[in-house]
């Protein structure tokens, strides 16, 4: 078995490798730093490889962070508090967070969306005759999505 090639990388063979996983999909800046890290990039190589890909456009945490968001929330993965921790765990940066998600959520009506989520998970679920045991299986699974324990209680009650 051929053994990587473990050798510390230039600044610009790091930074074709930058371009080579950014061709794949996005990476913040703060996980390209990591990988460029792992493959040995002195720290100043590594600064300068993500000014530069910064400065070209192939690195652009908040584009990526409103692509991320629009993503999520479209296809209902996250919402709020759980899609702000998502974003921080992918190494984006707390202003860029709000940066992206304010004009995001300011659009969206929660409650419509905790009755969306809720419909596409349970299709034609009645809070008011389900028991308790579903109830609660219904608000958790709501709530690990990110909405609200209120927004949850006002757009199930309020449903019917």
């Amino acid at each position: 078995m051929k053994s990587r090639n473990t050798e510390p990388l230039t600044a610009e063979r790091a930074y074709q490798y930058a371009l080579r996983l950014l061709t794949g999909r996005d990476y913040t800046a703060a996980r390209l730093k990591q990988k460029l890290v792992v493959r040995e990039v002195s720290g100043q190589d590594c600064e300068d490889v993500i000014l530069r890909l910064q400065r070209e456009g192939w690195l652009d945490d908040v584009r990526y962070a409103g692509r991320f968001a629009e993503s999520a929330l479209a296809s209902g993965r996250y919402y709020g508090v759980r899609l702000r921790l998502e974003m921080r765990r992918r190494g984006f940066d707390s202003n860029v967070v709000d940066e992206a998600l304010a004009p995001l959520l300011a659009e969206r009506d929660e409650i419509s969306e905790v009755r969306s989520a809720a419909e596409r998970r349970y299709p034609g679920f009645s809070y008011s005759a389900a028991s308790d045991r579903d109830k609660r299986r219904l608000v958790g699974f709501l709530q690990r999505r990110g909405f609200g324990f209120s927004a949850i209680m006002r757009a199930l009650r309020t449903e019917e």
